[in-house]
């Protein structure tokens, strides 16, 4: 195992061990935005999630973060969230300059990785959103951490 793996592996079981029992959706996401942005630094130039809004089930709205002021509304499709979350796949991007549509909230962001969450049921209910001011900042071991963070979320 890589460090950065076992880094992942480590944070996984700190925030599992701090929501656990939580009822509160925005809790755990918070505790999530916090611990991840505390084990990676820097590299995590913002880190939160954007949530699926009940009323317009079609727009992401921001949620709990850690970082410089986020975007408040991404409609589907557009931009690398809004693509994760028309397409419920793990958007990884080397180059945010480079990608069609793309937001820029912070125009300091240089890559970018954006991690489905979902419900219990499988619904889509939000992503966790990543941004590195540096180029080509995330990679497969990033996904694979990350994902398994999302994926552990919402467990009860």
């Amino acid at each position: 195992m890589s460090e950065k793996s076992g880094l992942y592996a480590d944070v996984r079981k700190q925030i599992a061990s701090v929501i656990e029992g939580e009822t509160s959706v925005t809790a755990r996401y918070a505790t999530a935005s916090c611990l991840l942005r505390e084990a990676f630094g820097s590299r995590f130039f913002w880190t939160g999630f954007y949530v699926v809004d009940p009323l317009k089930p079609t727009e992401l709205v921001v949620g709990p973060y850690q970082g410089t002021l986020g975007c408040l509304r991404i409609p589907f499709g557009r931009g690398v969230c809004g693509t994760a979350a028309a397409t419920g796949e793990t958007q990884l991007v080397t180059d945010v300059h480079a990608f069609p549509g793309h937001i820029a909230c912070d125009s300091r962001s240089n890559s970018e990785i954006v991690v489905p969450v979902f419900d219990g049921d499988g619904a889509l209910v939000a992503v966790l959103d990543i941004d590195s001011t540096e180029f080509s900042a995330f990679d497969l071991e990033d996904k694979a951490g990350l994902e398994a963070i999302c994926g552990d979320l919402l467990k009860a």
